[in-house]
């Protein structure tokens, strides 16, 4: 069953392209450029925000860094295990797929923007830990707070890259809606730790999004998600 967190989520995101469409087609596209490298910004500080919560711990008064091993762990072999599977194309075949069945042939954009805000809105630990606590404890509160911040990620990515980034409501449909119904499955075996691994590494995926925002696709950032999974296990590692 899709909790009722996640269809709010939708919402947001329907809402927020609905209103980036409409002020899309007024604004120059100097000022769609602008608005994009912006919103890149903000996305690199959301990541570095996140990043640096889980990097930096205070102990005897002073600020000290954990973490490294993890870090370079799940993302090298994250990296390998999505260059292996090809996670990247199969987000772009699906893309493709979507802009067919809308058909939006005639938008160059369209694969980019779906990919781009599918990665920006759905990796982040407020999608895992709001989708466990409404599956678990049918508290809705940070996946209504996410469809708030959703809404205006995909506003602004809709107005600087078209219409493909409403279609993000699909995988965030998906994703979470699937977390919330294995919530009861999952629940038993999730710690803190794991949480907290999640959000360290989904926080540097996030922060890879915005550099691609800015400087374009450097990063394949789909590639990387498996590194998620892999600090997932790590926790399980006593050196860890």
């Amino acid at each position: 069953m899709i909790g009722l967190g996640t269809l709010a989520n939708v919402f947001g995101v329907l809402l927020g392209g609905g209103l980036g469409l409409i002020l899309g087609n007024h604004l120059p596209e100097r000022v769609q450029d602008t608005v994009m490298k912006a919103t890149g910004v903000a996305v690199l500080f959301l990541g570095i925000a996140g990043a640096l919560e889980g990097i930096l711990v205070l102990q005897d008064g002073k600020l000290v860094s954990q973490a490294g091993m993890l870090i370079i762990l799940s993302l090298a072999l994250g990296a390998l295990i999505g260059e292996v599977l090809n996670i990247e194309q199969g987000f772009e075949h699906f893309g493709q797929w979507l802009k067919r069945v809308s058909k939006s042939q005639g938008d160059g954009q369209f694969v980019d923007a779906f990919v781009t805000t599918s990665l920006t809105i759905c990796i982040g630990a407020m999608a895992v830990v709001g989708s466990l606590q409404d599956g678990m404890l049918g508290d809705s509160s940070t996946l209504l707070a996410k469809a708030v911040l959703d809404a205006i990620v995909v506003l602004i990515l809709t107005v600087s890259k078209g219409r493909g980034a409403i279609f993000a409501a699909v995988p965030v449909l998906l994703f979470q809606g699937s977390l919330t119904f294995l919530a009861t499955l999952i629940a038993p075996f999730v710690t803190a730790t794991m949480l907290a691994n999640l959000s360290l590494v989904g926080s540097i995926l996030i922060f890879c999004v915005g550099v691609n925002l800015i400087w374009g696709p450097m990063i394949k950032v789909a590639n990387l998600l498996p590194a998620i999974l892999v600090a997932l296990v790590a926790t399980l590692l006593p050196f860890f």
